[in-house]
């Protein structure tokens, strides 16, 4: 198979994926997408019709004014299908087609920043800052986590080695909120050297705001690469203790090549296959997965987002948000099936 055939093979693949999440997901919602998407009807007649004074203007009595708007909302409703039931061919691909140009309607309770209540600019507002929290997090315990299981696979049984599995077992057996809540403890209220809440107190319109959110992320990144590196390291060292032994590396040692470049050139290459795998899933999970670590840190992310989306059952938050993330997770996995056929090319001529 070559290389554009295997890449247009997982972008089909990825594209069916998504579409059977998005039935499943119409399918599980039901009555409640066929609500949301009228109230978005309603609201977005009502917002036009309000916009523009001389409408109003023309009618004697808040009564008539009041009819002549549900008129319009009846004719929407008409126009784009939604008087048809929810479980018709009709809807469901109209429902589907919103989804997909991520029109998820208007939030029930929840709002932006700016104080807007359409879904899509509240998700894209969290967005960002979940994936500037968690991508760095990842790209520090990946970075941390090869090197040190590259070191401790090569010396199997040494110092470095025990003490590196040592602290994979007890980092992996505490869960991060509470490893969270002790940090917030200690280095926010008896050290007082990061602020207790990671959302900064300043409008995102300041200039300074990024600068403030960089400052309020250090104790949640912390916390998140103390937690992670250990397990990423743990695993690399399972990989490199296998790959280690493997015949090509002994004749390369026979040969005299440097140990450093063994260890960091040809074994790290050929275990590169399921650490780029573990990689994009440890990504785009942590997206997903971010909603206690948010929480205890109060962290202005998707996480949070969700906690509170499901707090007060926003529906069209908790679709839009799931369907954004689905997206994400997709996007991941094709990323990780090419950087894996790149790596071992068996994949892409299997």
């Amino acid at each position: 198979m070559g290389l554009k055939k295997f890449v247009a093979t997982r972008i089909v693949t990825m594209f069916g994926v998504l579409m059977v999440t998005l039935l499943l997901t119409i399918s599980l919602v039901g009555s409640n997408m066929d609500t949301i998407l009228k109230q978005g009807v309603a609201y977005q007649v009502r917002t036009e019709i309000t916009s523009d004074p001389t409408i109003a203007s023309s009618f004697s009595s808040t009564e008539e004014f009041d009819a002549y708007i549900q008129n319009q909302i009846e004719l929407a409703t008409e126009v784009l299908g939604l008087d048809e039931p929810w479980y018709s061919p009709q809807r469901i691909g109209l429902t589907m087609y919103k989804i997909l140009l991520l029109d998820f309607g208007n939030a029930t309770f929840l709002t932006s920043d700016a104080g807007s209540p359409d879904v899509r600019e509240i998700i894209f507002e969290k967005l960002p800052r979940t994936i500037l929290l968690f991508t760095t997090a990842t790209i520090i315990i990946s970075v941390i986590g090869i090197f040190l299981g590259a070191l401790s696979g090569s010396k199997v049984g040494s110092v470095v080695d025990r003490i590196t599995s040592s602290f994979a077992i007890i980092s992996s057996s505490f869960p991060v909120w509470w490893i969270g809540m002790i940090m917030i403890f200690v280095f926010a209220f008896m050290y007082q050297i990061f602020p207790a809440r990671a959302t900064p107190p300043i409008p995102a319109s300041d200039p300074n705001y990024f600068f403030s959110l960089l400052y309020h992320m250090t104790l949640p990144l912390i916390t998140i690469v103390m937690i992670g590196f250990g397990a990423w390291a743990y695993l690399v060292r399972n990989f490199m203790v296998g790959i280690m032994q493997e015949d090509f590396i002994m004749s390369k040692k026979v040969i005299g090549i440097s140990k450093k470049k063994i260890i960091y050139t040809h074994a790290l290459k050929n275990a590169a296959p399921p650490i780029v795998t573990i990689l994009a899933l440890s990504l785009s999970g942590s997206l997903g997965g971010a909603i206690i670590t948010e929480a205890v840190f109060d962290w202005p992310g998707m996480g949070r987002l969700y906690f509170e989306a499901i707090t007060v059952m926003d529906l069209p938050v908790i679709i839009g948000a799931t369907y954004i993330l689905t997206v994400f997770f997709l996007v991941s996995i094709f990323i990780a099936d090419l950087l894996y056929g790149y790596f071992d090319p068996r994949v892409r001529t299997a």
